[in-house]
């Protein structure tokens, strides 16, 4: 089997509200736009937001985001009024990890990795 391409579909409850979360709060770029739903870029993965769903996300699902500055980044969410629901913390296995939700509470883990993590070392 050979999976070529891969994305992460999110059912949001207000499909305008999450549009405005993901677009202008967190500002993901757009890959795409389709009627119904819209696909951004999402590091080296992509994130599409279609249709409507009524139940909102499980507490098993969640949605894993690296950044590049965790300092940064928390600023710039405390001033676009995002909630940091566990502020930056230094888990046992070093990396750095905030979390947020997006509007119909699906759990964000915001990621930095530290320039001496072990990912960083190519192990070629």
């Amino acid at each position: 089997m050979e999976f070529l391409s891969s994305r992460v579909i999110i059912r949001p409850q207000d499909p305008e509200r999450s549009l405005t979360f993901y677009r202008d709060t967190l500002g993901l770029a757009v890959y795409r736009e389709f009627p119904g739903g819209t696909v951004f870029f999402l590091g080296n993965g992509l994130l599409e937001l279609s249709g409507q769903g009524s139940t909102g996300p499980g507490q098993d699902v969640v949605l894993w985001l690296q950044v590049r500055d965790m300092t940064k980044a928390a600023a710039e969410l405390a001033g676009k009024g995002v909630p940091i629901t566990r502020e930056a913390r230094t888990e046992p296995w070093g990396l750095t990890e905030m979390w947020i939700a997006d509007p119909d509470g699906l759990r964000i883990v915001l990621v930095e990795v530290p320039a001496d993590h072990p990912i960083r070392r190519d192990p070629r």
